[in-house]
């Protein structure tokens, strides 16, 4: 009996033993094939190294970046790609049963032995240089250790406002500044990369601007759908004082004061605003109560009390306020309940000039009224069409004013024939100074010039959508055939002069 357990015993493990030794032979293997190519051009890449993970064997990229791994057991791989100026590229892959398997890996450059560019050196101008001009070269040096190609960013800041100014990618070490203020201090920047390492900073050197030209125009000029303010130097050379970002306009020059007070819209009301000659230290005067009538655009202020407070109208109702914001009074009511649109306070006496009309901007009436609010004379009364443009001469014996003598009414305010009036108010006398005026357009807006033998004045087509144009005339030649005005300023309006 122990001798048949044992053949049978013999017999199994013999089995056994067979169909062991056939399993180990036929080893489970596929195939990997792979391509090889640069990130940052796409082109392949030959004599790159490859080998995997768990170890199987190595092989080099051929010209055309491509491997072969063959006979690889069956497994999960990750596969290692390596090459002299580029960094190591890992990429997994699955080997199954007889199958080739494909992956295609990106090689990106080095860096580990390229060295960042040095700092830039700030040549020019030099630092806190004064007495700069609005357009100048800014100059730097800079070099790199591995001569790598260089590009720049400027960066520019100032003294008065949190605005900076940024440009990239420059390509020389030279670059024209243009549109800078009058009378800032400016601080520059300058960033070098060479694409490869971190960019690299250079020291903040600073420079002043020319200080600010003496002034005597201002004027408006539309941008980007707002009203800008902008002023105009002896030498008619031309600068923007108010963001073209926000609506500001009607600008009132104080000489006293060396201030310029004017309009600005925000949150949907009208405020006055003071601001210095170069356009900085823009302040905001009026409070809960602000500018307001029948139209914006037609509405004036003056200055009071030797520069030392405003007067402007709120429909009905004008109110004096300190430049410093404090005390708003009302000082006077029109008792016809019509709204007050424009007001000029006389330098000589206190008495102020009031245009008042009704909603549309019709039925309006001229007249001076003394501090007391008591009215003193009437200018003008009982007209149809437009009137507006009020101006004391510093005498207080003189007003400008415009009146459509075409008498035309309508619901979008259109004029048709607008002049330009001079009142005596000692004679009562009143003179017309549109003669020369072209068949078709509007004398509008006009104001003294300095010395008040010139006005300067709006001439613009009377289709009320044609472009705006300041001019001046010499009020001597009143009778000239229109040769006696001159274009100043083109697409141009609310001139200030003093």
């Amino acid at each position: 009996m122990k001798t048949i357990y044992k053949l049978l015993l013999l017999s199994v493990l013999g089995i056994f033993q067979a169909c062991s030794e056939d399993t180990i032979g036929e080893e489970l293997t596929g195939s990997v094939t792979g391509l090889v190519i640069s990130k940052a051009t796409g082109e392949p890449i030959e004599e790159v190294e490859i080998t995997t993970t768990p170890a199987s064997t190595t092989v080099f990229t051929d010209e055309n970046g491509e491997f072969l791994l063959e006979n690889i057991l069956v497994n999960s791989y990750s596969v290692k790609a390596e090459a002299d100026g580029y960094v190591t590229s890992f990429k997994g892959v699955a080997v199954t049963t007889g199958a080739t398997s494909n992956v295609v890996i990106e090689m990106a450059e080095g860096t580990g032995n390229n060295r960042a560019p040095n700092p830039p050196k700030l040549i020019t101008p030099e630092d806190n240089a004064e007495g700069q001009s609005l357009e100048l070269d800014l100059i730097w040096e800079a070099s790199d250790p591995d001569t790598d190609s260089l590009t720049y960013e400027l960066e520019i800041r100032n003294n008065r406002d949190d605005d900076i100014l940024k440009y990239d990618n420059i390509q020389d070490t030279i670059f024209r500044l243009e549109g800078l203020n009058y009378g800032y201090k400016y601080f520059w920047q300058v960033k070098v990369s060479d694409s490869v390492n971190n960019p690299v900073m250079s020291e903040v050197k600073s420079f002043t601007t020319l200080e600010h030209p003496e002034s005597r125009i201002f004027y408006v000029k539309s941008v980007n759908g707002n009203n800008v303010i902008y002023a105009m130097d002896p030498n008619e050379n031309e600068y923007q004082l108010t963001s073209s970002e926000v609506n500001s306009f009607r600008p009132r020059k104080n000489l006293r004061t060396n201030k310029i007070a004017y309009l600005k819209t925000e949150s949907n009301q009208t405020h006055l605003y003071t601001m210095n000659l170069d356009g900085s230290q823009q302040t905001r005067v009026t409070g809960n109560i602000p500018v307001n009538g029948f139209n914006l655009e037609q509405l004036d202020f003056s200055w009071a009390d030797d520069g030392a407070s405003l007067v402007y109208p709120n429909f009905s109702k004008l109110y004096k306020v300190n430049v410093n914001g404090n005390d708003t009074e009302l000082i006077y009511q029109e008792p016809k309940g019509k709204f007050i649109t424009e007001v000029d306070v006389s330098e000589k006496n206190g008495n102020m000039a009031l245009l008042v009309n009704n909603a549309s901007g019709y039925e309006a009436e001229i007249y001076i009224i003394d501090p007391q609010g008591n009215k003193v004379k009437t200018v003008l009364s009982n007209v149809d069409g437009a009137v507006g443009g009020l101006d004391l001469s510093v005498d207080n014996k003189l007003l400008l004013f415009t009146r459509d003598i075409s008498g035309y009414e309508s619901s979008d305010y259109r004029r048709l024939d607008s002049h330009i009036f001079i009142y005596n108010l000692e004679s009562s006398s009143v003179q017309n100074y549109s003669r020369g005026k072209l068949e078709g357009t509007n004398d509008l807006d006009p104001r003294f010039s300095p010395n008040e033998a010139e006005i300067i004045f709006v001439n613009t087509s009377n289709d009320g959508v044609s472009q705006n144009n300041i001019y001046t005339a010499y009020l001597e030649d009143q009778d000239s055939d229109g040769s006696h005005r001159f274009e100043l300023i083109e697409g141009a309006k609310m001139p200030d002069w003093e």
